[in-house]
């Protein structure tokens, strides 16, 4: 879906995806593509992006877990502002199998 938009905007959330976690690096993303997705779903991929520092500065950096751990929450219904807020595309650095 990414590729299709031209890689320039992620997909809607799945109703039982209210939140979009954009991760802040590439070793947390490294951990959840290549663990849980890989288990879920066969495939994992590690994409970069840019987003407008003014338009991210709306929403608290979260730290979950240990120091690499950081990612911000977004509601699904802001995704669409989000996307619009991306500076150039979306790139896969990553894949997991």
């Amino acid at each position: 879906m990414i590729q299709a938009s031209g890689w320039k905007e992620f997909p809607p959330r799945l109703p039982e995806q209210p939140i979009f976690y954009p991760v802040t690096n590439e070793a947390y993303a490294a951990q959840i593509a290549g663990t849980w997705n890989v288990k879920d779903s066969g495939v994992g991929y590690v994409t970069r992006f840019s987003v407008g520092r003014e338009y991210l500065a709306k929403y608290r950096q979260e730290k979950v877990g240990g120091a690499i751990h950081t990612e911000y929450w977004i509601p699904a219904e802001d995704l669409p502002e989000f996307n619009r807020n991306i500076v150039g595309t979306i790139d896969v650095v990553s894949e997991f199998r």
